[in-house]
């Protein structure tokens, strides 16, 4: 019974989130861009599009897309990986870096809400 309260209190996070996401003004991402952007910025590896394909299990065309769209907001550039000339590799951007900051605050305040009304429920029940 715990697990499930706790499963529903993190797709809750994660609803409070996202309603915060589209609320404010910047950028509208899809979940396959989100993917995208956290796996870019929570790994401090070399990205490349081939990689990223690999760790989300989805085509290079799929990546190559969010990828546009990310620099679009300039949430990511790409670069010619000097190594490798036919290689190109994903960076960060000072905006992706902002970005992310936002939606760490966002995240906290979506659990600390959620915390809060699953301990007040805890609270009435262990009290009647």
């Amino acid at each position: 019974m715990a697990s499930a309260a706790a499963s529903d209190q993190l797709v809750g996070v994660l609803r409070d989130t996202i309603v915060a996401l589209v609320r404010r003004d910047g950028p509208d991402l899809s979940a396959r861009q989100l993917g995208v952007f956290l796996t870019c910025y929570l790994s401090d590896k070399a990205h490349t599009v081939r990689g990223l394909a690999a760790d989300l299990d989805v085509s290079k065309p799929a990546i190559t897309r969010a990828l546009d769209r990310l620099s679009e907001f300039e949430l990511v550039r790409r670069k010619i990986d000097p190594a490798d000339r036919r290689s190109v590799l994903v960076q960060r951007t000072l905006k992706g870096s902002s970005f992310l900051r936002e939606m760490r605050s966002m995240m906290t305040e979506a659990a600390a809400g959620k915390l809060l009304v699953v301990g007040e429920t805890s609270g009435r029940r262990a009290a009647g």
